[in-house]
């Protein structure tokens, strides 16, 4: 359901689906990005080199998915005016491919700008795999259409 400005209240949460981060996913984005890093690409070189044991999927794909689950949530389709930033985004813990994630997300701010009908909307995500441990997080800011002028 599409929320405006008025409708983000502080301190309340949503969850998003969960999602699987799959061998696929991994491959693509290292295509798509031109990052073929061996912690994302080469199996045997992150048994020996990698304190993870694994290949790891990349911080961005990560962050790349934030962004859909956050749409799934669905609160922002046709209030977004603009994407404005992203403040204090941490990554915590490795993505792994067969790792299920979801999204939490937190409003932290809700406020009108100088501009009549128009508000900024701060909220904490965080990126959370199926053992329940963060793997990213951070603040988005987001300018959104109010209700009113």
């Amino acid at each position: 359901m599409t929320k405006y400005l008025e409708d983000f209240i502080i301190g309340e949460t949503s969850t998003s689906p969960a999602r699987t981060i799959t061998e696929t996913d991994v491959v693509l984005f290292a295509g798509l990005s031109g990052d073929v890093n061996p912690i994302h690409t080469d199996e045997e070189f992150c048994k020996k080199n990698s304190p993870f044991g694994t290949r790891i999927a990349h911080g961005m794909l990560g962050l790349s998915v934030v962004t859909g689950l956050s749409a799934r949530i669905g609160d922002m389709a046709g209030s977004a005016i603009a994407f404005l930033g992203i403040e204090d985004w941490r990554f915590l813990n490795p993505i792994i491919a067969g790792d299920t994630v979801h999204l939490v997300v937190e409003t932290t701010e809700a406020r009108p700008t100088s501009k009549p009908g128009r508000g900024l909307v701060k909220r904490k995500l965080s990126l959370i795999n199926q053992k329940g441990e963060v793997c990213q997080q951070g603040l988005f800011s987001v300018l959104v259409h109010a209700k009113s002028n």
